[in-house]
């Protein structure tokens, strides 16, 4: 199961508190201070991981609590400092606070973040002699851990993803070019959460394709699934507009692409200025033919007829799709 949201409450470690010891010599009944310094209280820290792919996890448990730091003890001994409690959450996690700040975004593997820190230890009365007062019978309490509610928000990192109405072949698709294997039915909306599929290319490099649920008129308002996975996209570098060019109910095909393009526009900015190819889907069938070549004339950039049955096509398009990749990432000066 998949799960793009969470809230969490955090609690760091308090400090251990200062001790408050004499030094027991012969012939000293009461020495100096030998109170030792309390230890610090364990962080919490959400951590990056690939090897996390989703926030469900956090849904069940959503309370962590860091352990307070030991107290310190005589003969100068210091308390031992709490280990920190590291949440892990999947690449490309934002951060939030109550008020919906975003604080960090999580985007590689590794990175982390200390979202709560522990309490400073208390300090032994070791530190508080002076020549007016060389036994003092004082030493400092531990500080307050940190404590903060959290909210995480997931947002998919890939190269690309494939946009399209349910029932446009996505899943067939990603499931041809990858080793991804989503669920495939002819209904709609089969694709109940994003998926993610690795295309191996023959320079050894590799494409990261996202699967989101289909797009109907209105997904920005919540029509359909709604905009609950748009987000997902923003992330990524191109997009592969998906068409189905052969559809039952003999929707025009270039009024699919517009509502798609559209949406995206509604939904944000940053969608709808990616970078994009446009794929006709569904060649094996039919009509499909005299179709394309009517869209193909009506549209302002190539269209690329595949089949996600067969896999005809397909390498055409992921060639098209890794040279508007590397002609993003190396733009001519």
């Amino acid at each position: 199961m998949f799960k793009d949201e969470a809230e969490i409450y955090v609690k760091a470690g308090d400090g251990g508190k200062g001790c408050i010891a004499f030094r027991r010599e012969k012939f000293m009944p009461r020495g100096g201070p030998s109170g030792g310094d309390g230890g610090k209280g364990g962080d919490v820290i959400i951590k990056a991981a690939n090897n996390c792919n989703t926030l469900l996890h956090l849904a069940h448990k959503t309370h962590y609590t860091a352990e307070n730091g030991e107290n310190g003890l005589g003969k100068d001994c210091y308390g031992k400092a709490a280990p920190p409690v590291i949440i892990e959450v999947p690449p490309g996690t934002l951060i939030k606070d109550e008020n919906q700040r975003i604080l960090v975004d999580l985007e590689k593997d590794g990175q982390e973040v200390v979202i709560a820190r522990g309490g400073k230890g208390g300090l032994g009365n070791i530190h508080f002699a002076n020549s007016v007062n060389q036994a003092p019978r004082y030493a400092q309490p531990g500080e307050q851990g940190e404590k903060r509610h959290i909210f995480l928000e997931l947002k998919l990192i890939a190269d690309v993803a494939l946009v399209g109405f349910p029932n446009a072949g996505k899943s067939t698709l990603i499931s041809r070019i990858s080793a991804a294997r989503p669920k495939i039915a002819a209904y709609p909306f089969t694709t109940l959460e994003p998926n993610l599929g690795i295309v191996q290319l023959q320079d050894y490099r590799t494409l990261v394709v996202a699967d989101i649920p289909g797009i109907l008129e209105g997904a920005h308002q919540g029509v359909g699934l709604g905009d609950k996975f748009l987000k997902h996209i923003e992330r990524t570098r191109v997009l592969i507009f998906l068409i189905d060019i052969a559809p039952i109910d003999n929707t025009d095909p270039l009024q699919t692409l517009e509502v798609l393009k559209k949406e995206l526009s509604n939904y944000s900015e940053t969608l709808a200025k990616k970078e994009y190819v446009i794929a006709a889907n569904k060649m094996d069938l039919t009509d499909a033919q005299s179709n394309f070549e009517r869209f193909a004339k009506a549209v302002d950039r190539p269209v690329y007829p595949i089949s996600g049955v067969t896999g005809k096509g397909i390498q055409d398009l992921i060639k098209a799709v890794v040279d508007l990749m590397d002609k993003i990432n190396n733009p001519v000066p």
